[in-house]
């Protein structure tokens, strides 16, 4: 059964040669465990540069999936140091970026939880940086 959350989101973007940019929000989304997984989700806003976008966190047995849809469109997949590609469409093109998570830590019960998540990601085979995510969840 899908319930309301809220959601305690930051994230930590760390490139060579530029100050961390750290983003914090806290919005409402949802929470539905099927199939044997939990799907987190919430809508992008102003504030994250993301305004037209859905994301949602799967969190299955070992892993996490990252999904985007609407005005972006892009799926990462993040087990511990194992490298996934995939395509990041944004409306004035697409970028094949790789991510490798090299923390993944998630404790998701039917009342919320938290995900942790580090990963490197190469832009077009350039390494380009290292993005934390630290997701509280709670249950409105």
């Amino acid at each position: 059964m899908k319930q309301t959350v809220v959601l305690s989101i930051t994230g930590r973007q760390n490139y060579p040669d530029q100050e961390p940019e750290v983003i914090e929000l806290v919005t409402e989304g949802t929470m539905e465990f099927r199939n044997g997984g939990w799907d987190i989700s919430y809508e992008e806003s102003e504030l994250t540069g993301l305004a037209g976008v859905t994301t949602t966190f799967r969190v299955e047995p070992g892993k996490v999936v990252l999904t985007r849809t609407g005005a972006l469109k892009s799926q990462m997949i993040f087990q511990q140091d194992v490298p996934h590609e995939s395509l990041y469409q944004m409306p004035f093109g697409a970028l094949m970026l790789t991510v490798k998570a090299t923390s993944l830590f998630y404790d998701i019960v039917p009342d919320g939880g938290v995900i942790d998540l580090s990963y490197n990601i190469s832009i077009e085979n350039t390494e380009a940086g290292v993005i934390d995510y630290h997701l509280d969840i709670r249950a409105k």
